[in-house]
């Protein structure tokens, strides 16, 4: 019998790294805290239509993730997004176009994380709060105190605090998770019932507590008759206003958003509020993936390289091509 592979974390790098696994040759089994796979890919389902509360838009500059790309284009995956661009500061907003190619999913951004999973084996709504290792294979204890194992490797893909935690096996790659700083997003999510009178479809913000903010609809194969509007708060005001109540955050970047387009906006016929504790790392790294090969235990994720959706898939990659080059 062959002993399965354990992946912790199904976002990007988590998949990523089951994909290249599984074509290797590989079986493996997937865990993960929330209800469906995806991360900060995931999109919210509400009653405006679903939201894509976290990444709003990747792009692809390494020839590896521009040919997966393509694959997930040909898929009808993902399809470019070419917003209206505006940039806001110092109180101005101005039109600001770039050359930039965007990649959204479609009919939202979790459509890519679904579909990598495919059929794969995976656990959700199963939160693992240690991985040790028994005399011959590693063993998973879940945070209801059930086990799960055996495993022959243990591909850890969450962000770094999280990581940190999992890792008391391997005191030297705890240590360099520990030193990786996340910072944290405020996103919320405005639906009109009439269109808000702009033609922007995406904003870069300065000076303000908000940091970026996108018409939804502008978005392909997003069809909603409500007008929703995603804005990200700085990192700097979500690190402030971490433990502010949803209905306090809504308020305030709806007060921001308002300021941004010189008008009086009328007041939303829906909004909610999500905090991502880790949304993206603070500095870019150039690890790829961290491993312990003799120990069999690898890590993986956006922080260990650009921060970016493209980071995350390319350490997925590296930490699987680690892991199957030991064995051969």
């Amino acid at each position: 019998m062959t002993v399965p592979i354990a992946i912790i974390g199904a976002g990007i790098a988590g998949l990523s790294a089951a994909q290249a696994l599984r074509e290797a040759g590989h079986s493996v089994h997937l865990f993960d805290k929330s209800r469906g796979p995806g991360g900060r890919m995931s999109s919210k389902r509400s009653d405006a239509g679903a939201l894509d509360l976290g990444a709003q838009y990747f792009t692809a500059r390494d020839r590896r993730f521009v040919t997966e790309v393509q694959r997930w284009q040909t898929q009808g995956w993902v399809a470019e997004w070419t917003p209206q661009l505006y940039n806001f500061q110092g109180g101005q907003l101005t039109p600001s176009p770039d050359e930039q190619t965007r990649w959204v999913g479609t009919p939202r951004m979790s459509a890519i994380t679904r579909a990598l999973l495919g059929d794969v084996q995976a656990q959700f709504g199963c939160r693992i709060t240690e991985v040790y290792r028994g005399e011959e294979h590693w063993h998973l204890q879940d945070a209801e105190s059930f086990t799960h194992g055996p495993f022959s490797h243990v591909v850890i893909a969450t962000p770094a605090p999280q990581a940190t935690a999992l890792l008391a096996a391997a005191p030297k790659l705890a240590g360099v998770a520990a030193g990786v700083k996340m910072d944290p997003t405020w996103a919320v999510a405005l639906a009109f019932d009439t269109p808000l009178d702009t033609s922007m479809q995406g904003c870069f913000v300065q000076d303000s507590a908000l940091d970026w903010l996108a018409r939804n609809r502008s978005k392909p194969g997003r069809d909603s008759t409500l007008d929703t509007w995603i804005l990200h708060a700085t990192s700097a005001w979500s690190r402030q206003h971490i433990d502010l109540p949803k209905e306090a955050v809504i308020e305030q970047l709806h007060g921001a958003f308002a300021e941004l387009l010189h008008s009086a906006m009328p007041a939303p016929v829906f909004s909610l509020a999500h905090r991502w504790l880790y949304a993206r790392p603070a500095g870019s790294h150039e690890w790829g993936a961290l491993a312990d090969a003799d120990l069999g235990l690898y890590v993986c994720g956006d922080w260990c390289l650009s921060g970016r959706v493209e980071g995350a898939w390319l350490s997925g990659q590296e930490a699987a091509r680690r892991l199957h080059e030991h064995l051969q």
